[in-house]
């Protein structure tokens, strides 16, 4: 006989715990969720964390491509 003492909903998140905005794109690169979407994540109607949810495989948190290297740092 097990009683649970304790319990609770969970809300469903896509957090990985690799928690770094990436500056350009201002997204998370473990989640590629936005600064504001984290912060009202919790609040969020179940349609609409699904709904981000979805769209989340097709964003890029890090942008495609070379930052410019020894070059770039050159010309700052």
């Amino acid at each position: 006989m097990s009683v649970p003492v304790w319990t609770r909903n969970e809300i469903d998140s896509p957090c990985m715990q690799i928690c770094v905005v990436h500056p350009e794109t201002r997204l998370c690169t473990g989640c590629n969720r936005s600064i504001d979407e984290i912060a009202k994540w919790s609040k969020m109607t179940p349609a609409t964390r699904a709904s981000i949810m979805a769209e989340l495989p097709d964003r890029q948190a890090v942008p495609k491509g070379r930052r410019g290297g020894r070059a770039a740092r050159l010309k700052r």
